[in-house]
């Protein structure tokens, strides 16, 4: 069951949703970004960064265990997640800045994932390794978010009458896929969720919040429009868990180190929905205020 969806049902969905994104897209979309690179760099230094140094210092304030504590230097170290693109659609953040942020910080993490990790297991385990980035995973996130994308946007070109017809029950399809996600990962894991939650939940939830939070106010309080910052949030908030915990199984052969992955996955679909809904009932007190204001 958990293969099969994982290899099988959750990439065709996701790929279906992300095709519901490009039929909202335009060429003039990405090409208007080129106007705001102080926000990719913004989102890319929180990211890459500070993201990591503020896993690092938890792992020394809370003093985890050495594998728990590299498990969460890899979750920290990993690039944002296809899923940041949904909920960025859902809650009206920039989808197109999303889908540039994942473009570039997947790239990115090429070099910089397997150098965090070396100097995590140096640090917490004195221990050498070469670590190397699944050179399939990269190839799997292009293939969910880029070529959907396209085919969604070429669709709306020849038919653009098309995109306002489905754009509804597209993101209504989009929250049921999230919500059953979520039941999903919860129900997978339930055996193991007591003793994993007693071992690294509250610092895979402090680490989740100060994503999203960082995500969200820095960009803020640097000028960024509110809707490029929604999309900052959840760029920086989601991760792509999938690669965490490839690379702690597959790469690093140790189950433990993908505990920390395995738990974020929960509580960052469970927190990005709480955050969206919150900043867009914020969105809504503005509004009704700016009418106010009017009469």
């Amino acid at each position: 069951m958990d293969s099969g969806f994982f290899s099988v049902f959750l990439p065709i969905t996701l790929a279906i949703m992300m095709m519901g994104l490009g039929l909202e897209l335009t060429i003039k979309d990405f090409l208007r970004l080129s106007r705001y690179p102080k926000v990719i760099f913004i989102t890319l230094f929180a990211q890459l960064v500070l993201l990591p140094s503020i896993a690092f210092f938890i792992c020394l304030i809370l003093d985890l265990p050495a594998l728990l504590a590299v498990g969460l230097m890899l979750l920290a170290a990993s690039p944002g997640g296809p899923t940041a693109n949904l909920f960025s659609y859902i809650y009206k953040g920039d989808v197109a800045l999303n889908i540039t942020l994942t473009a570039i910080n997947t790239i990115i993490s090429i070099f910089t994932l397997p150098f965090i990790i070396n100097l995590s297991l140096h640090y917490f385990m004195s221990h050498d390794s070469n670590v190397t980035f699944p050179a399939e995973k990269i190839v799997q996130v292009f293939l969910i978010t880029l070529i959907p994308v396209i085919m969604g946007m070429l669709l709306r070109a020849k038919f653009p009458n098309l995109s306002i017809t489905v754009s509804r029950p597209m993101r209504l399809l989009s929250i049921g896929f999230l919500t059953i996600l979520l039941i999903f990962a919860i129900f997978r894991e339930r055996s193991n969720l007591v003793e994993y939650f007693a071992n690294i939940g509250a610092v895979t939830a402090i680490l989740c919040f100060s994503s999203l939070f960082i995500g969200y106010c820095i960009p803020l309080l640097m000028g960024i429009p509110e809707k490029m910052a929604r999309a900052c949030t959840f760029e920086i908030g989601i991760h792509n868990t999938a690669i965490a915990l490839t690379i702690a199984i597959s790469v690093l052969n140790n189950v433990t180190m993908a505990i920390p992955a395995g738990i974020y996955t929960i509580f960052m679909y469970s927190f990005a929905t709480i955050f969206g809904v919150l900043i867009s009932r914020q969105q809504v007190v503005y509004s009704n205020k700016g009418r106010l204001s009017d009469l």
